[in-house]
């Protein structure tokens, strides 16, 4: 059976190839009942564009670059990996490949740029993060290559900046905040944070989150004093969750959950030799951030970040910037969510997930995690 033409639909359907073409890249031209009609043909006969007569009249790659970034501890980069493989399924979605690189620094990482736009002709970039005065969104900036960021701009002090470009971000400080907010609900007073060394700005806006719902609860005199900087190891977190349980801690929040693994040992063992004969053992008050699988098969409670949706937001963003006409929807508009602007700057609420640790223990039946939206 031969394949599907554009010319073999459009004579089976009695229409021109140009209404064809409309209902693939501008379907908003095309008359719904007759739409409909066309979209049905297309399904049922499996007929796929020609990508390189796409490209040619488009003058578009159709592809997406996009730095990896080296593997970590195991713990925190599922969260990468999670956002990874939203990104591809909403590429795909839209009509779009991502080509992956690796770069030793930003600089690096500008090279590769230069190299893949006059190689590859790449449509435009993905960036997994974001660094106080930015040379990569600079540069991108300043040779018109479209390009969004999943993080928001920071200025040199660490606080978010303004800026032009589109980006996709996680409000941790709201994160950290909800975190405190729920171990002050279940009646801790002295509750530390270990946090990543200073110069992060990330690291500096969980921070802040802390800081807000300590200081309204009444307890702000006390954050200067617990508040540890480590490694972001379990071993550090396990460093300073115990200076923290000598500082007269009871809980503690995280900023990831390799921290977080390291401090529920730490209180573990604190809270073991604390509890008489016959008084019931209280549960270890350690939250992270992340939501990692090893927080779930540990019983962590856990921030969790919506790094899918963010996935799926920086593409609408860039299928929209990278249509032809910005009146129209690009190809694949109507799977990617661009028919309509999407937000070019768009901050997501994470949420806690609250659970009980058993650590090497599989959750008991008919348990449940609850969740506690971000304030």
């Amino acid at each position: 059976m031969s394949r599907p033409t554009l010319a073999s639909l459009a004579s089976d359907l009695g229409v021109s190839r140009q209404t064809i073409s409309n209902v693939l890249n501008a379907p908003h031209k095309v008359r719904p009942a007759t739409r409909e009609r066309v979209q049905a043909a297309i399904t049922a006969a499996g007929y796929r564009p020609s990508a390189a007569a796409r490209q040619l009249r488009t003058q578009r790659s159709m592809n997406l670059g996009m730095r990896l970034l080296p593997a970590t501890d195991g713990i925190n980069g599922a969260v990468l990996d999670r956002f990874l493989h939203a990104l591809t399924e909403a590429a795909q979605a839209a009509g779009y490949r991502l080509t992956l690189f690796c770069a030793d620094s930003d600089d690096d990482e500008i090279l590769h740029y230069e190299q893949l736009l006059d190689v590859a002709g790449l449509d435009g970039f993905i960036l997994t993060s974001s660094t106080p005065d930015d040379a990569r969104t600079r540069w991108l900036t300043e040779r018109g290559t479209p390009f969004a960021v999943f993080g928001r701009p920071w200025d040199a002090a660490g606080h978010p900046a303004v800026a032009a470009h589109p980006w996709v971000d996680v409000d941790g400080a709201a994160g950290t905040e909800a975190a405190a907010r729920m171990l002050l609900a279940q009646g801790h007073s002295r509750i530390g944070f270990v946090g990543w060394y200073t110069g992060d700005p990330v690291g500096a806006d969980r921070r802040r989150g802390w800081e807000r719902a300590m200081g309204p609860a009444g307890y702000g005199a006390d954050t200067g004093f617990l508040c540890v900087e480590v490694e972001d190891t379990v071993a550090g977190g396990a460093a300073g969750a115990a200076l923290l349980v000598s500082r007269g801690a009871t809980a503690v929040v995280c900023s990831s959950d390799s921290l977080a693994l390291g401090a529920l040992g730490e209180i573990r063992e604190s809270q073991s030799g604390a509890v008489r004969p016959g008084q019931p053992e209280r549960p270890v008050a350690v939250v992270g951030f992340d939501n990692t699988p090893v927080a779930a098969a540990l019983g962590l409670s856990s921030v969790a970040q919506p790094v899918e949706e963010a996935a799926r937001h920086i593409i609408r963003v860039l299928a929209h910037v990278l249509a032809r006409d910005p009146g129209q929807p690009p190809a694949g508009a109507a799977a990617a969510g661009t028919a309509v602007a999407p937000e070019k700057q768009l901050l997501l609420e994470p949420q806690v997930v609250e659970r009980v640790p058993l650590p090497l223990a599989a959750r008991p039946r008919g348990a449940s995690a609850k969740i506690h939206p971000g304030q």
